[in-house]
């Protein structure tokens, strides 16, 4: 596989630490901390810092074990690609086909509620877009919405930034991330001299299992640093660069949540979030910092485009490396010899999830983009362990410590996690999963490079 990813003519290394940090930034700070916190609040309560401190070590063991194979295995499709070297074809094909309905629905649902924040902000401006198409058929009760107009427009303009090259694709992410970064510290900023502690009481109003509940839906919010180690062969350095990109974006993001957390519960007392999808701008709102909070509402629009850049980003490069495998179609690993991206996946994706954006309401499929993460996290950390078992003799840039505590710890925390999600998303996981194995061995396994065809 590091032989093949070193061919010519494939994807252009382009790529250092920082674009990398900024990358998983880009992925995570976005609807995680401009919506769902408000939803968390009213789950938790005050204790909502714990829930994503919670999130946050299940998450950073398996960044810890993610970190260890990125940098040994530098080849793209991320934990598709771990899995396929240790664990066999079958597991890799079944975490791949459940990669692409997580960051292919992850982008539509992001895409969603970037179509509300924008036009919120039209709004402001008076104009108005005709009600067809606001929404997706059915979204609004009892209004006659046919189509998401803003939110297939945006996933078209990211599709065909993404097209034309990751380096040009990262500039424009970069510059967004550092915006909405500096617009989150204003909030931390102004907002921190408006909280009551008094706000803060009981800390933990329903008991410990509402903590873990609302760990499980804000793991959502932390979704996003795994796509860092999809850009493994875009990377100058990858043994020292991806560790850093995956690592320091986490826990830049962790320290962010926990203090924006802290101070919008301070400020406004929790139960008043309920069924608020900007609880950062209505903090600012009750503190009577209306100014600041017309910042925020464009870092949440900027926010979200960046998650959609990297998610869109991460799915086209695990469908070109299962295609290159041989269980997809050849024409998604092909390489445009101009731009250096893989120019087909990457319109199909855009194409595809955006319709699904469009026409397609989606709260309620939101919980399978937490489960299919959870899954292929568990399934990371059981592979570092396996692969130490296998291949003592493989050189690794940066050694995963403590294994198999470590792992094991991740595996631990993430079912824990995917235990507190309801049974409506056991049902339909299992279902794509179903499908999937379907399509395994009806096309996939018969055509694969592995089995020699």
């Amino acid at each position: 596989m590091v032989a093949d990813a070193r061919t010519p003519g494939g994807l252009k290394k382009v790529l250092g630490p920082m674009d990398l940090i900024l990358m998983g930034i880009g992925a995570i700070v976005g609807t995680g901390i401009f919506v769902l916190t408000g939803t968390g609040a009213v789950t938790a309560g005050p204790a909502l810092t714990l829930s994503f401190v919670i999130a946050a070590i299940a998450c950073g063991f398996a960044a810890l074990c993610y970190a260890e194979f990125a940098s040994s295995v530098p080849v793209a499709g991320s934990i598709y690609t771990y899995s396929y070297v240790t664990l066999g074809e079958i597991v890799a094909w079944m975490i791949g086909w459940d990669l692409l309905l997580e960051y292919g629905l992850a982008t539509s649902t992001v895409a969603v509620g970037w179509s509300g924040y924008f036009q919120s902000l039209l709004e402001g401006f008076g104009f108005m877009l005709p009600e067809a198409f606001r929404a997706a058929p059915g979204a609004k009760p009892g209004v006659d919405t046919l189509f998401n107009l803003p939110a297939f427009l945006i996933m078209m303009v990211l599709t065909w930034m993404l097209s034309l090259g990751v380096r040009e694709s990262a500039r424009v992410n970069n510059v967004m991330v550092l915006i909405k970064t500096g617009v989150v510290l204003l909030f931390i900023f102004v907002g921190a001299s408006y909280v009551k502690p008094g706000n803060w009481q009981p800390f933990m109003p329903f008991g410990a299992g509402s903590v873990m509940s609302a760990a499980a839906l804000v793991f959502f919010a932390f979704i996003g640093f795994d796509a860092v180690t999809s850009a493994a062969e875009e990377v100058k350095n990858p043994a020292k660069d991806l560790p850093i990109g995956i690592i320091g974006s986490l826990g830049i993001c962790t320290v962010l949540y926990v203090i924006v957390s802290a101070i919008m519960t301070g400020i406004v007392p929790f139960m008043q979030f309920k069924g608020v999808d900007h609880p950062v701008s209505l903090a600012l709102k009750y503190a009577g910092q209306d100014w600041v909070a017309g910042f925020v509402d464009l870092a949440a629009i900027l926010g979200m485009s960046t998650v959609m850049l990297v998610m869109a980003y991460g799915q086209t490069r695990i469908l070109y490396a299962m295609s290159r495998d041989g269980l997809l179609p050849a024409k998604l690993s092909t390489v445009h010899p101009k731009y250096g991206t893989p120019y087909f996946a990457t319109w199909m994706v855009g194409i595809i999830f955006g319709l699904i954006a469009a026409v397609v309401p989606l709260d309620v499929l939101a919980e399978l983009v937490n489960i299919g993460t959870l899954a292929a996290f568990s399934l990371v950390s059981l592979a570092v362990i396996i692969l130490r078992k296998k291949r003592p003799d493989l050189h690794r840039a940066f050694r995963c410590p403590g294994v198999p505590v470590v792992p094991a710890l991740a595996i631990i925390f993430c079912v824990a996690l995917m235990s507190f999600l309801s049974w409506h998303t056991w049902v339909a996981f299992v279902i794509w999963l179903v499908i999937g194995l379907v399509v395994y061995f009806g096309y996939a396994r018969s055509r694969s490079k592995l089995n020699g065809k």
